[in-house]
This record gives C-alpha cells, structure tokens and sequence, in this order.
C-alpha cells in the first residue's frame, strides 16, 4: 500500500510540475500584414507574450472575414487558450465570440471592436478623438472652403468612430457656411486605389478640393496619387492616420499635412498582458472602471491616445521614439 501511495506521489508531483510549466498559447487572428503598422503590431505582440512566457499561433485572413472564421475555428480545435482578434468584419467576427465562449475561450479585441457579443476585452486608440484631431488639425489652417471625406470599411467599427470624431469638429463649420463637404464616402477596403477612386472621381467633375480626410495613410496616400495626376502636389492639405513610412515621406515632401501615430508599442504590450492573464484564468481589468459598449455589453476596455505628426514635429515623435529610422524618411 505504501508503494502504490508512492507512485502516486509521484506522478501527482510530475503533473503538478507540467502544469505549472504549460506555456499559454494565444491565438492571434488577424485582418492582414499587408500594411506596415499590421506587422508592427503582430511582432511586438509576439515578442511580449513569449516575454511572459506564453506563446503565439498568428493567423492571416487577407481580409477575408470566411477565412477568418475558419481560422478561428482551427485555433479553437488546437486548443488554444485564449483568441486575440484584429476583426475583418466586426458582424461576422461576433459569430467568432460566440463559438470561443462556447468552448469558454476568452476573446480580446485588438484595435477594432467587435459588436454584439460577449466580448471579454477590448484595446484600441480612442478613434472618435483621432478623427477630431485629424479634423481640429485641418481645420486651423483651412478653416473654410471644400472638404472631401474618405472614410474605410463600414465592417470596421473605426470607420464609423472616425466619422463621429470629424463630425464633432466639422458640423459647426457646415453650419455657419463656412465649409462644404463635398464629398463623404465609406469605401470597400482600406486601400490606396479606394483613395484614389474617390479623389479621381471629384477631380474629373471639376470639383474644388481644399482638404482631404482620410481614415487611414493608405486611403491618403490614394488621394495624393489622383492630385499628383493633375498636377496638385501640395496643394491640398491631406489627413492621414498610421504613421506609415509612406505617409512621413509624403510629410516632408509637402504632399500630406499630418498622419496620426498610434501607440503600438502601447497597444501590444497591453494586450500581451491582458492575454496572458485571461488564458491563465484570471481577470485582466484590474479593477478597470472603464468600459465600452458593444451594443451587447459594457465591454472592459482600455483606450490609449494617438499624437498628430506633422512636419514640424516629426523628429520630436515617430523618430525619437524608434517607430521609424531618421535614414527612412531623409535617405
């Protein structure tokens, strides 16, 4: 008998010993890494959850939100702990809420929040503030004339964020007269030739442009080709968001007035933590207050802020802080 509890013992320490050296995995979907900020984020992600001793299983949907789910379910058959979402499509991927929270997975939201479902987390920069940075911005140096609006993707809760925060600013000077949106347009995809159409199109009915919008560096960037075509460089003050390489480029040469910089770093790292945290059981809000509804609940969240980058500013930001190399953007 004494053997036999022995034995037991044994073994019972061996599983103890395992469990408590079980790395977390987490599942990281993703939109796409086609876009330079995307493999920022999955990078610096990565390398925090192995920091705390987890580890990543990183799928790409290449904007596809069928393939997502069906990475989504992969991830889940794997046995995954924890599902880290960068949301195609934030309709279809509640769908992917609901199947993880079945097999009691937690689910976090990375940058885009994902509507209607028992969302666990939610991380992002507070989007409604960009778009009014974007649009205070803007507005201080044309504060009348004719503005064109590109925003992305309805499938994407920023477009609409974004919006609202242009509108907070821009509705008062509509009203008074002394601007003109000539032009509001949720695209398809978050994509220059999308900036481009829309930009072209205004152009070739002869429409007066004095600013652009744009919810994204991409879609700018889109803008900025259709001017440079007839021959406007510079001459219509652009606002983008991401601080793509690209879009500091097209800073300093005088082709874009400002991108915004989001906090990856930020952003990732506090993801990472809140991951790891939910795939060993425990709760990530440490006594969090705020929250944001998804239309299903109030979702725990954290909302970092993004920084205007401009001309003037562009060493004291995305340089100094290591987000891009001062040979990048002056070779």
């Amino acid at each position: 008998m004494k053997h036999i509890n022995v034995i037991f013992g044994f073994f019972l320490l061996i599983f103890l010993f395992s469990g408590c050296n079980t790395k977390p995995v987490v599942g990281l979907l993703m939109d796409t890494i086609e876009r330079e900020r995307w493999a920022k984020d999955r990078d610096l992600f990565v390398e925090k959850v192995n920091e705390l001793g987890g580890s990543v299983v990183v799928k790409v949907a290449d904007s596809d939100p069928s393939v997502q789910f069906q990475q989504a379910l992969d991830l889940i058959n794997e046995g995954i702990d924890v599902l880290v979402i960068i949301p195609v499509d934030k309709t279809v991927a509640a769908g992917i809420v609901k199947t993880a929270k079945k097999t009691r997975i937690p689910v976090l939201a990375y940058d885009r929040l994902i509507w209607d479902c028992d969302l666990d987390f939610y991380i992002s920069t507070d989007n409604i503030q960009i778009g009014e940075k974007q649009a205070e911005f803007l507005t201080k140096s044309k504060p009348e004339g004719n503005y064109a609006l590109i925003g992305g993707p309805t499938t994407d809760n920023n477009s609409v964020q974004l919006y609202l925060g242009w509108m907070n600013v821009l509705q008062p000077l509509v009203d008074k007269g002394d601007i003109t949106i000539i032009s509001n347009t949720f695209v398809d995809a978050w994509q220059p030739e999308e900036g481009y159409k829309v930009t072209k199109e205004l152009l070739e009915k002869g429409e007066t442009i004095d600013a652009i919008i744009a919810g994204n560096d991409a879609l700018a960037s889109g803008a900025i080709q259709a001017l440079h075509e007839h021959e406007m460089d510079g001459e219509v003050l652009i606002a983008g968001q991401d601080a793509d390489i690209n879009a500091i480029r097209n800073i300093v040469f005088g082709n874009q007035t400002i991108t915004v910089y989001k906090p990856l770093e930020s952003m990732a790292f506090n993801a990472a933590i809140a991951a790891v945290k939910m795939a060993k059981g425990k709760d990530p809000t440490d006594n969090m207050s705020f929250t944001v509804n998804n239309g299903h609940r109030l979702v725990p969240a954290i909302l970092l802020e993004g920084q205007i980058v401009n001309k003037q500013n562009i060493r004291m930001t995305v340089i100094s802080e290591g987000f891009v190399a001062e040979q990048e953007v002056f070779e």
